[in-house]
Parts: structure tokens; sequence; C-alpha cells
């Protein structure tokens, strides 16, 4: 059987950051995991439900305007141990921004990462 890891297209890289968001919304004390050109994971308190649409806006750069997404959920895993939920968005749609900006960001960080 297939797990998750062979079904991604592209690198993914850690992103331990809590979401800001609405108090009281659905992704009040969410974090994300990681993130990649193609999609985010995060860890969350509610299961949010399959094909749902989100709103994202990605700060990737101090120096420059956030990236706003509309990401898909394309599965949602309960943690065993945990009342929490493991959550993959793909990002369907980029509203304002660029995918290079999103791809441009990643890959200095990969490449930053290699010369360590």
């Amino acid at each position: 059987m297939n797990n998750i890891a062979d079904k991604r297209k592209a690198i993914r890289f850690n992103c331990l950051v809590p979401v800001d968001c609405q108090e009281g919304s659905v992704f009040a004390k969410t974090k994300t995991v990681d993130i990649s050109r193609d999609g985010i994971g995060f860890i969350s308190n509610h299961s949010i439900p399959l094909h749902e649409k989100i709103a994202i806006e990605l700060a990737l750069r101090s120096e420059s305007e956030p990236v706003l997404v509309i990401g898909e959920v394309k599965w949602v895993r309960k943690l065993s141990d945990s009342e929490q939920y493991r959550i993959g968005l793909t990002f369907s749609d980029i509203i304002d921004g660029s995918r290079e900006d999103l791809e441009s960001t990643l890959n200095n960080r990969l490449s930053a990462r290699e010369t360590l």
C-alpha cells in the first residue's frame, strides 16, 4: 500500500510555526508542520472536511508581500494517542503573488540547507 510520502511530487520543508487566525476559528491552536511548492501540512485540534477550500496567506519573506493561495484539504488523519489531526492541503489556486515566489523561496531554503 502506498503511503502519503510516496504521493508527494515536491520536496517538503519543515515549517513548524503557529497559524495566525481569528480567535475562536477552527484553526485556533493550529501549527504548520511542513510546506512545499504544492501544499502545506498542519496539525489541528479539529478535523476539517475533505475537499474544503481554505484561503491561506503565506508570509514567505519579511521583505516581500505575502502570497495568497487557496488550499484544498486532501487528507485528514487522527493522530494516535492524541485528540489532534494531521491535515494535508494542496494549493489549488494562487490568488495574489505567484507560484514562482513560492518556489524561489523554497529553493533558496534548499540551497542554503545543502551548503551547511
